[in-house]
This record gives C-alpha cells, structure tokens and sequence, in this order.
C-alpha cells in the first residue's frame, strides 16, 4: 500500500507540476486584463511574462541539452530531467498569460482601415478583456497541448519504428508460451481452426526440472547481426529451414547445419558445444559439416541445427514455437481472433505485421482542439453582447441580418486565431524540447536516435483550420438584438 501510494505521489507531483502552472495563465489572464476597455494591460504583466516563458524555455532547452546523449540513463535522472522539461513547459504557458489580453489591446487598436464586421469584432473583443482574455488563454493551452502532443508523436513513432525488431518473417503466424504436455492440443487447435494448413515448429533440448543443459553452435566468421529473430541457433526439421530462407528448394542433410545470412560468406563446417549430463562437466565439442544459404528476410539470419544432430549426441527436443509459413498461407486478423479464442490461456498467437504505430495520442489532440474550439466561441461566439453594437451593424448592412452575422464570423475567427497563434508559439518550442527526454533510453538496449521530422503541415492545419472552423460556427450561431432607437453615425460615435 504504502508503494502505491509512492507511486501515485510521484505522478501527481509529475502531472500536477506542469498543469498547475498552465491553469495559472488564466488567473493570470484576468489579473492582466483592464476592466475599463480605454486602458492598457499593465505593463508589468507583459514584462513579468516575458520573463517567465524565457525562463521556462531556458528549462526545457535545459532537459533537452541533458537528454541529448545515446546512452542509457538511469531511472531517477531520467525522473529530473523529464520533470525539470515539463515544469519548463508549465511555466512557458503561465509566462503566456498576459499575451492574450495584450493582443486584444493591439488588434483593438491598430483595426480602424479593417473592414466594418472585422473592425467592430476586434473591438469588441478587446472591450470585454475580463471575459474574452481567459477564453483565449484556455484556447492557447490547449492548442500548445495539440501542437506539442502532435510533434512528440510523430518523433517517437520514427524512433519506435527503427527500434522495432520482428519476430518473424512477414505474414508468419508463431504460436508459442506453451508447455511441452500441451503441444499436441495446441496443435490440434490450430488444424481444426486453420484446417489444411501446413504447420512446422522450432524446437529445443528439452531439460529435465531442475537441469539446465548447454547447447551451443559457433560458426567460423559468422555473426548474426543485431535484430535477427533468432540470435543463436534454431532447432527444427526441413520445414523449418524453408521458413527461414522463404525458399521451398533450400537443400536438407538432416546430418548437417546450414548458416543462413545475406552476407557473401563461406562455411563448410560449424562446432557444437554441449553438456548432455547436466552436471556442469566440461562441454564436450562436435564438428559436423555446415552449408550456406541465403534468406529473404535479412532478420532471419542464424544457423540452422537439424533436430536430428541433437538426437543423434543424446538430447531429447521438444516444440518451442508452432508457425505458419506465410510463404504457404497468409493468417487474417479475423482467424487469428478465432484461434485465439479457441486456445484460450493455453498459448499466445502472434502474426507479424511489421511496425503498427500507435494511434491514441490523435484522441488526445483531436480532444484539445476541440476545447480550443469551444474556448474560441466561449470569447467570440454568442448574441452580438451591446444593443448599440447590434444596431450599428444592421444600419450598416441596410437592415440584412447577414452583416450580423458576418460580424460573428469575424469575432469567434479573430478569438481563435489569438488562441490558436499563441498556442503554436508555446507548443512547438514545447514539442521540439521535450521530445528529447521523451524518447531517452531507459532500458539496457540504447539506440541511435533518429532525426526528428517536424510535423509542419498538421500545425499549419491546426492553426489555420481552428480560425477557419470558430469562424464558420461564429456566423451561424451569432443572434441578434432586438430593438433599435439610436441612429448608426451616433451609435458609431459610441463605439
């Protein structure tokens, strides 16, 4: 109990950190907002934000520079780094804050050779700072967490695909995790549902409770490179040599080994070392006469022992893996389902499908867009707010309804492009930084990083499609005031 609740602390302090000082953009936000539309944000906000997103930037680019080694790192520096990035992050957003309320103020100021609907909807919106301010800043923040959240993805998918290794050759079907007492009905599962299909297996020395006894084969100058399936040797039948090279004609001596590699190698003969009693003597070695094949599948290079060889010198084998050729047969997802379901917790199945990357992470930007949307319309969506407003506009349109809502458009369009603009500027410094300490190897295997690819046509989407989008539903959703009593050049004096 008191683990768990270690390990709950841990990610509260991890997530609460970050979110905690991104939410405080908006207390933020209202603080720096004018409640008098004449007046300016206070300056000292601006400053004061200036500094904090240089500062978190600083952090982050800090985590990144610490993380930028391919090496293994341990699992409390890792915890530093990636904490010190994502407080970074947290205090990027907070440092946003007072932007919001400061963009208002110039598109307020600087929109008088706008268009009328675009000219009004950028004064309104800078009149109401108090409201429209922290709607934005909520735009902003989840729009960083899209941008960001979509350059990690795509980072870690590159460097999830070059790290990925096969565990067979394309299309292979492995059954596997399974005892030797039920390798026969696992067998026999797999011919009732996949009738006709031809099965092989790869096979072990099978080692009595309690005993572990040595096997072994070395091949003069062979080396099987990193990423083969089978890293060592394997053990089976002439199907299962086929498998491996994906060539039905690959000659079989039941008597002989045969390296099976791309590289442009001679072998005539490999040694086999092993220990048939169990008692720790000393390994008895073996020369038996080796051939070389060439494979398809460059991660199927290994070296190939007869299960004869074995039975030959004194051991007993028994199955380790049951496989489909996909030479032979190709396995659907829908019967891997069914086998599945008829083998129960017997076994596992496993048909190789090459890198599936992950999909997930677009729920979660899918999901932030769209409450970066409904913070866009919560600041500029809804009734024109003034009756003067309101009146202004429909003088202006010579009574058409259609200026109105022209005018909606151009409010929830502008609340969007300020949300969704300082958004993009928070999140991809946060995207580029924290996909560093993001993708650092924490396990004992340390691959090269690949290069990161930045995604820049889905932001671009990002930040013009959520204008375009809050825009669209501004002008359907806008309604209108009722009544009207001021002229539209005294009305307009007003405003």
């Amino acid at each position: 109990m008191i683990f768990e609740l270690g390990g709950l602390l841990i990610i509260a302090v991890f997530v609460g950190i970050p979110v905690v000082l991104a939410f405080g953009s908006v207390a933020v936000a209202v603080l720096s907002a004018p409640r008098n539309r004449h007046l300016r944000v206070r300056r000292r906000y601006v400053v004061g934000g200036l500094f904090a997103s240089f500062g978190g930037v600083y952090m982050m680019a800090f985590g990144a520079w610490a993380a930028r080694e391919e090496s293994r790192y341990g699992t409390i520096e890792w915890a530093g780094i990636m904490l010190a990035t994502l407080a970074g992050a947290g205090l990027l957003l907070l440092g946003l804050g007072p932007f919001a309320s400061w963009l208002l103020e110039i598109l307020g100021r600087y929109a008088e050779r706008l268009p009328l609907p675009v000219r009004l909807a950028a004064r309104d919106l800078a009149g109401r700072r108090v409201a429209t301010a922290p709607a934005i800043t909520m735009t902003m923040m989840t729009t960083a967490l899209g941008v960001a959240l979509t350059i990690i993805a795509v980072g870690v998918t590159a460097q999830s695909e070059a790290a990925y290794s096969p565990l067979a050759r394309p299309g292979t079907l492995l059954v596997g995790h399974f005892s030797a007492e039920h390798a026969d009905s696992v067998r026999t599962a797999i011919q009732r549902e996949l009738p006709g299909v031809p099965i092989t297996q790869s096979e072990v020395p099978s080692h009595p409770a309690g005993e572990f006894r040595h096997f072994g084969v070395v091949a003069e100058n062979v080396e099987p490179p990193d990423g083969s399936v089978y890293p060592n040797e394997v053990i089976g039948d002439e199907t299962l040599l086929r498998y491996l090279t994906g060539d039905q004609s690959t000659p079989y001596d039941e008597g002989a080994a045969v390296v099976i590699t791309t590289a442009d190698v001679k072998v005539d003969t490999v040694k086999i070392h092993y220990d048939v009693t169990g008692n720790d003597d000393p390994l008895t070695s073996k020369t038996i006469p080796a051939i070389v094949a060439r494979t398809v599948d460059p991660h199927m290079q290994t070296i190939f022992v007869p299960a004869e060889v074995l039975r030959n010198i004194g051991y007993q084998t028994e199955p380790d893996e049951l496989i489909v050729d996909p030479s032979l047969r190709r396995i659907s997802a829908d019967e891997q389902e069914r086998l599945d379901s008829r083998l129960g917790d017997v076994s596992d199945t496993y048909v190789e499908r090459g890198f599936q990357p992950s999909t997930g992470w677009q729920v979660v930007v899918a999901a932030a867009l769209l409450a970066a949307l409904s913070g866009a319309m919560a600041a500029g969506g809804g009734k024109a707010t003034r009756p003067r407003l309101d009146r202004v506009l429909r003088r202006a349109g010579d009574g058409s309804a259609a200026t109105v809502r022209w005018f909606g458009a151009c409010r929830a369009g502008l609340s969007a492009a300020c949300g969704t603009v300082l958004g993009a500027v928070a999140g991809c410094p946060i995207g580029l930084l924290l996909i560093w300490p993001w993708t650092a190897s924490t396990s004992w295997d340390s691959l090269p990083r690949v290069s990161f690819e930045t995604p820049w046509p889905a932001i671009a989407a990002m930040v013009v499609g959520l204008p375009v989008l809050a825009a669209a539903l501004g002008g359907l959703l806008t309604r209108e005031q009722a009544g009207c009593g001021l002229s539209a050049k005294s009305t307009a004096k007003g405003l």
